[in-house]
């Protein structure tokens, strides 16, 4: 939604208490915005603490998930609010690094501790989805982002290569190995994306 000038220069009327209070209530309906401002104004720890965080939740909800879900079709869904709490995170500090290497982390961590039994399809897929949103993400980086993340881009590299009937889905639909590395993402790696969408591949 777009505010208008008028809609601006009215609300710019409201005394500091009609705004105080406006705001307040603003805040108990969006609990994203409230954890946002919070660290914006007053939260001791910056971006790179919370991350680091973020890490060690990843890791320790997706060894316990395996654990409980690993062979069942929940272990998806608990996949899933672990991305949510990721997307949190980018929401609240802004992390566009994080952005990527957490997804990346998680990926790579739950195929270290997935079951070989069981089917897993539809994880698969989701994580394919990712690392073309990852890779894409990676493009509008500024460069100097790209050394720091070809650590996460070799950990699902090499738990691909070891996964046999994922590397084969991988090649199927249109991901290649190769482009696992910063430097060696095409240029038109979103429209790559979007071909492979439209050809109804990736579902």
């Amino acid at each position: 939604m777009e505010f208008s000038k008028e809609f601006k220069a009215a609300i710019s009327e409201f005394s500091g208490k009609e705004k105080d209070k406006l705001i307040f209530r603003l805040l108990k309906k969006d609990r994203i915005l409230s954890h946002r401002l919070y660290f914006e104004l007053i939260d001791p720890e910056n971006a790179d603490q919370k991350r680091l965080q973020m890490e060690d939740f990843i890791k320790t909800e997706v060894s316990a998930a395996a654990k409980r879900y690993g062979r069942t079709k929940y272990f998806l869904t608990h996949i899933r609010k672990i991305s949510s709490k990721i997307t949190e995170h980018v929401k609240i500090t802004s992390d566009k690094f994080g952005e990527v290497s957490l997804n990346l982390l998680l990926i790579s961590e739950t195929l270290k501790k997935l079951p070989n039994s069981g089917d897993h399809y539809k994880l698969y897929i989701y994580f394919l989805n990712k690392i073309f949103r990852s890779l894409i993400l990676t493009t509008k980086l500024e460069p100097d982002y790209f050394l720091d993340l070809r650590g996460n881009f070799e950990e699902v590299q090499t738990e691909i290569s070891k996964n046999k009937s994922l590397e084969q889905l991988t090649l199927q639909n249109g991901l290649f190995l190769s482009w696992l590395e910063p430097d060696n993402i095409p240029e038109q790696i979103d429209l790559i994306f979007k071909q492979l969408k439209s050809e109804g591949l990736l579902r």
